[in-house]
């Protein structure tokens, strides 16, 4: 009723002087939009400028930016969808990891973006792996705002050793180059065999998948021959290095594996070398980086995608402040500065040289415009709760049959998918 007596007046005014010289009415009615970000996704100095230059471009509204943890993240954004607007002092923007959308769509909880982000966002030039984990039924509820995702990481001396010129570009250059490194009491590679992160690409590069949708029913799909082949492919690469079979990544940290001096690559995200080189800084300048190759030279391998999303509740009571606040991060000025500030990659392949000055980041880019995210289902967190993908693995590099295995796992995810559902 205010909003429409408001518009009454401004018309009635118009008639006289205009709706900007009536007392109260127009610019003098300021809004506060309030965004919740996550720890550590942005700088102070990012958000003190973006929100000096958000409201100066916006003199009605004000920026309520609250920092959150992502520990227990999850409830707390479910709480927010689930209030009543700006009277519980709910947000209005709200980031959001790229894979965690889906669960947040249910219920209607979230505004539907695509109208914005067909007519004013570009939305075709969005990474896949941000933007398709943020879409339900060609509806786009999740708008992409930065993406991370795994490299190669290399010693340049241990590769100089061996006679590499050059980082491979296919994924049997990559074969034989770690061939090469793994002698002389030098693991080729450390690849942890419950890695599935790593091994998801090789499957997508394959054309298969984790699981597959039919008439909204999921199931679980490592057992078809695509998936079977990136399997493959997996036993062969992990197999020239000495990572334990049946423990991931973090069991043990594999930065603190690769700073021990006698492993020549990694699959982590570039920032890890630096905890590499803080716990051996004799490494200092010894590492290199690149995309994890593909099965041509013609792009980069597939690789898992993480990152962030922007969602606005639907509850919202400021949503042309809320709009405005999204289009501004996810645009290309302030998405390029804080993929410069973070070591981010930005939301559009266009805008990867924005971060080419950084040959870490300049991987990664390269690699994020081959990206994929997890099956876009709510019900995919149950899979990972009890990962059978993990134990696949395990199994199959310990010598078990890959096909009877990726039955038994396949089986364990269409289950874990449809009692969720259910």
């Amino acid at each position: 009723m205010r909003r429409r007596l408001l518009a009454l007046l401004c018309v009635t005014a118009s008639l006289v002087t205009g709706c900007g010289a009536v007392p109260g009415i127009g610019g003098s009615d300021r809004h506060t939009v309030t965004v919740w970000l996550m720890k550590d996704s942005a700088s102070q100095d990012f958000l003190d400028r973006f929100t000096a230059d958000f409201e100066r471009d916006h003199p009605d509204l004000d920026l309520d930016i609250r920092i959150q943890e992502w520990t227990g993240i999850g409830e707390k954004v479910q709480t927010a969808l689930e209030g009543e607007g700006e009277g519980d002092g709910g947000p209005d923007v709200i980031e959001v990891g790229n894979t965690q959308v889906p669960q947040y769509v249910d219920g209607n909880r979230l505004l539907d973006l695509t109208l914005e982000s067909v007519a004013k966002w570009d939305k075709d030039e969005w990474l896949p792996g941000l933007a398709d984990p943020g879409q339900r039924r060609f509806h786009q509820y999740g708008i992409p705002w930065y993406a991370a995702n795994r490299v190669v990481i290399y010693r340049k001396d241990l590769f100089e050793q061996a006679g590499i010129t050059a980082p491979p570009r296919t994924r049997e250059e990559w074969l034989t180059a770690t061939e090469k490194l793994n002698s002389g009491g030098n693991q080729g590679i450390y690849l942890a065999g419950q890695d599935w992160y790593t091994l998801s690409g090789f499957i997508w590069d394959e054309g298969g998948d984790l699981a597959t949708e039919e008439s909204g029913r999921w199931e679980g799909s490592l057992d078809t021959p695509a998936a079977l082949r990136g399997m493959t492919y997996y036993q062969r690469l992990q197999a020239l290095g000495a990572g334990p079979a049946d423990a991931d990544e973090e069991h043990p940290p594999q930065a603190g594996v690769f700073a021990a001096g006698e492993v020549a690559q990694i699959v982590a995200v570039p920032g890890l070398a630096r905890a590499v080189v803080k716990q051996n800084p004799a490494l200092e300048g010894k590492l290199g980086y690149f995309p994890v190759p593909g099965k041509s030279a013609a792009k980069p391998g597939a690789v898992f995608i993480g990152g962030s999303d922007l969602v606005v509740p639907r509850n919202t009571e400021q949503r042309e402040g809320a709009v405005a606040v999204v289009a501004a991060l996810a645009g290309a000025e302030w998405n390029t500065d804080l993929a410069r500030t973070m070591n981010y990659v930005p939301n559009k392949a266009k805008l990867a040289s924005a971060v080419a000055g950084e040959e870490g980041v300049a991987a990664m880019a390269a690699g994020a415009a081959q990206g994929r995210a997890t099956p876009s289902t709510p019900e995919w967190a149950a899979v990972e709760a009890d990962n059978p993908i993990k134990t696949y693995m395990t199994r199959v590099l310990g010598g078990a049959d890959p096909a009877t295995e990726a039955r038994r796992a396949s089986r364990s995810i269409t289950q874990a998918l449809t009692v969720s559902a259910g």
